[in-house]
């Protein structure tokens, strides 16, 4: 009898082993499953743990209240385009495919597009862009040059089968005919239109094609405009040598290039009328000028013969001026003559006072008295010295006495002091 076929009979069955993974293999069945199910995906999310690395990948996190996901933006910094400046707290809408990283098992969001929700990509772009720059000083009115009064030669770097184009060349030709417009092809729109305009600018400057250099485009949405947003380009208008003037869409339009310039033309048939202005007041400007001149010279000459007329009623004939001076000197000859007889008077008067208090000092006034002056008398006769005591006479003195009427010859014989 089988008792094989029995349930009581059944003999135990050897589990099966289960199967073993390797963590590769678990995550590249993960991988296999996952990434296939979300190749495009969008997310709106608010941006956490933004990293921009070195390379010019973009590292953050997309988060919501009830869960957080990894997102990785690789060459970012190196992207064409609309492009802006995620931060922490942005609230964005972001497109790409989820992906899994091996290294660390974990998954994440590999975006190929972003943009801020509640503002367009553009309009955030090109904010951060100006705020950027605009910090960095390269807006600075001081910086911006001035456009030659009467320039000759005119770049303007556009597209050549554009209708800006061609409003120039009518106002130009109508407005100054004599300046020479050179046209510096360049796409003003789409993929590569930053890099021609930028291009056309380095050639104006490398072969001075201009005295000035207009970037010329008509209106259009900001989309449009965009090349005129660049970085580069704004960055080589302050560097160029010429005087650039940014004549980009309509008058509410504005762009990078409209700040970083050195004039902003409302359009590019206002660029025309603005760098012919000079050229078409010149006229109007000569004939004024030629006007104050002659008004100018016309009182010049009034002032001048007035001038003359005062003068000529003050000029005296060459012979009454002599007559006049003659007798002017005959007059100061006697005035002078006068004034010396006068000192002289003056003098004579003191000399005369002066003489009268030295004689009533004189010794012979003294003399006439009855006074006389007795002197040594000298080997050879004459005066010496004036004796003035008895007692410095000694006997045998040679004497000379003075009287008044003259003087007497003696001889001491004996000397007597006062008192002995």
């Amino acid at each position: 009898m089988d008792l094989q076929g029995l349930p009581l009979f059944d003999l135990p069955v050897a589990p099966a082993k289960p199967k073993t993974w390797t963590v590769t293999e678990l995550t590249s069945a993960i991988r296999g499953t996952l990434e296939p199910q979300f190749t495009q995906v969008w997310i709106q999310g608010e941006i956490s743990n933004c990293r921009p690395a070195s390379s010019g990948h973009l590292y953050f996190s997309l988060k919501d209240s009830g869960a957080t996901i990894a997102a990785a933006a690789f060459g970012w910094s190196r992207r064409q385009g609309p492009r802006f400046e995620p931060r922490d707290g942005m609230e964005v809408l972001a497109r790409g495919r989820v992906t899994v990283y091996a290294p660390r098992g974990s998954y994440q969001l590999t975006v190929d597009h972003i943009e801020p929700l509640g503002a367009g990509a553009l309009q955030a772009a090109f904010e951060q862009l100006k705020s950027r720059l605009q910090a960095e000083g390269l807006f600075d009115s001081t910086k911006k040059r001035k456009l030659p009064r009467f320039p000759r030669r005119v770049a303007v770097v556009t597209s050549p089968s554009g209708a800006a184009i061609q409003d120039m060349l009518n106002i130009l030709g109508r407005r100054a005919p004599q300046m020479r417009v050179t046209v510096i092809p360049a796409r003003v729109q789409g993929d590569g239109a930053a890099e021609e305009v930028l291009r056309g600018l380095e050639l104006a400057n490398r072969h001075s094609l201009g005295d000035v250099v207009v970037l010329a485009r008509g209106g259009g949405s900001m989309e449009d405009l965009w090349s005129f947003n660049d970085e580069r380009l704004a960055r080589a208008i302050r560097a160029s040598q010429l005087p650039v003037v940014s004549a980009v869409g309509h008058e509410i339009d504005f762009t990078i290039s409209d700040f970083a310039s050195d004039l902003r033309a409302p359009t590019p048939s206002a660029a025309a009328e603005i760098v012919s202005a000079d050229w078409v007041d010149a006229p109007r400007a000569v004939t004024d000028l030629g006007r104050r001149l002659n008004d100018a010279v016309k009182r010049g000459l009034d002032q001048r013969r007035v001038l003359l007329s005062h003068v000529a009623a003050r000029l005296v004939n060459p012979k009454d001026r002599l007559r006049e001076q003659a007798q002017r000197l005959d007059e100061w000859t006697a005035r002078l003559e006068q004034a010396t007889r006068n000192l002289l008077v003056k003098r004579r008067a003191l000399l005369e006072n002066q003489m009268g208090r030295l004689d009533a000092l004189s010794p012979l006034r003294v003399l006439e008295r009855g006074y006389a002056l007795v002197h040594a008398e000298d080997e050879d006769g004459a005066e010496g010295r004036l004796f003035r005591q008895a007692h410095d006479i000694g006997p045998g003195q040679k004497l000379q006495i003075r009287f008044s009427d003259g003087k007497v010859a003696a001889r001491a014989v004996a000397s007597e002091a006062a008192g002995q």
